[in-house]
């Protein structure tokens, strides 16, 4: 991977910015967190849901400048405020390059997204992709490759919601041809498929606290592996009781 150096190489919490009775304090995972460093130019999020994987993926990212819905640093529209005030507790610590390009890519607000693309290109200053005119997956590919360059910055959250495997093994080779040319990456998922590019960092937010994690020992892929391996038994014992 990579050794170039990061633009985001650590981040700060001042807990003195967060109301007493902010539901952040009730995360565990991130309620003792006071720093965290980055280590590598691919950095997942793994954890149950709930687990706080997604608050501060885009707490990083709009502290970072991006629009809280998504989109580029250069998207301006909110059509529900729901980003939490851990944005304006961090602190990034930043190395000496600036990111030429970057993306915050959020499963569950795509659509507002890629309708906001289209009022942008009415201008007639970007050519207008129409991603809804395409399937879902298609659409959610297209508007990730059409955004992954080198030497920038991108968060993704759960990029794998729309996509098929074969879809997901594409994704996968970008981020990885991005990376080797200059660009970070901070990526909330679940998908096995994903968290198998080798060498990328895995901070695991399940036990209570964020940590390191290898590969083998995240649930996607315990879970996905006994499945594979034991379909016919896992089925039984779940579906016994129905």
């Amino acid at each position: 991977m990579s050794s170039i150096e990061l633009f985001i190489k650590a981040l700060t919490i001042d807990w003195e910015r967060i109301g007493r009775d902010s539901y952040l304090r009730d995360i565990p995972a991130i309620s003792g967190v006071e720093g965290l460093e980055f280590n590598n130019p691919i950095t997942f999020f793994v954890g149950e849901n709930g687990s706080g994987k997604s608050t501060l993926l885009e707490a990083l990212a709009v502290a970072s400048g991006f629009n809280p819905e998504g989109g580029t640093r250069n998207y301006n529209f909110s059509t529900y405020d729901s980003h939490s005030e851990l944005c304006n507790a961090v602190r990034l610590i930043r190395g000496c390059r600036r990111a030429k390009w970057g993306y915050f890519l959020r499963a569950e607000s795509f659509y507002n997204v890629a309708s906001a693309e289209e009022d942008y290109s009415k201008g007639g200053k970007v050519m207008p992709e129409f991603y809804h005119r395409k399937s879902h997956g298609e659409s959610f590919l297209a508007m990730a490759q059409k955004n992954l360059q080198s030497n920038s910055l991108y968060f993704l959250d759960e990029p794998e919601a729309a996509l098929s495997p074969q879809r997901q093994l594409t994704l996968l080779l970008e981020i990885v041809e991005c990376a080797k040319n200059g660009s970070q990456f901070f990526i909330v998922t679940h998908s096995p498929i994903l968290l198998g590019i080798p060498d990328a960092e895995i901070l695991s937010f399940d036990d209570g606290r964020i940590h390191p994690c290898q590969y083998e020992d995240t649930e996607s892929y315990q879970v996905t592996k006994m499945f594979l391996n034991n379909r016919e038994q896992m089925l039984k014992s779940l579906l016994d009781d129905c």
